[in-house]
């Protein structure tokens, strides 16, 4: 893995945001459901629902990524998975912030694939090596990227030690 670092900021995600959904705007889709993959998804299916107007809101929660550059072998879906039959016949918007390896967004896909009318998906960011190729992406790079949400370690009670994120050395 590369030791570059692609630095998100806040400020830089808002216009990722107003410009990723402008793009799916543009190409005249229009999601019934935001799907969000959390946690990082959770950040981008906000804005996007916003930005393109996206009443219904799902989330799906994901474990993979236990540290920087490490997985689990396959990723797993935590309680509480969502009903499938809530996405029948709806056209439904993925969202993350990264398709690293892609194997979260292709769990995701393949779990909703044959009950929806149509599935896409949207990222932030998509690195080269990713299973799946998203409809709308952001930015392509190669890098390990910092986002805002997760490169501080957790907050703690005053006078707790903290150490700082892995994510963030």
């Amino acid at each position: 893995m590369s030791e570059a670092r692609e630095n998100l900021t806040y400020e830089r995600f808002g216009t990722a945001i107003r410009e990723l959904a402008q793009t799916i705007a543009d190409d005249g889709y229009e999601p019934d459901v935001v799907l969000s993959i959390a946690r990082g998804g959770v950040f981008v299916a906000g804005g996007l629902a916003y930005a393109l107007d996206c009443k219904n809101i799902h989330l799906v929660n994901v474990e993979f990524y236990t540290g920087v550059g490490t997985t689990l072998e396959m990723p797993v879906m935590l309680a509480p998975v969502p009903n499938v039959i809530d996405f029948s016949d709806k056209k439904v918007l993925i969202t993350d912030d990264v398709a690293d390896t892609g194997k979260t967004l292709k769990l995701v896909r393949d779990f909703c694939l044959d009950t929806v009318a149509e599935v896409r998906s949207a990222v932030i960011y998509e690195k080269p090596h990713s299973l799946v190729k998203c409809e709308y992406v952001w930015k392509r790079t190669e890098d390990w990227i910092n986002f805002p949400w997760s490169v501080l370690p957790p907050c703690r009670k005053s006078g707790t030690p903290v150490t700082p994120s892995k994510d963030a050395l």
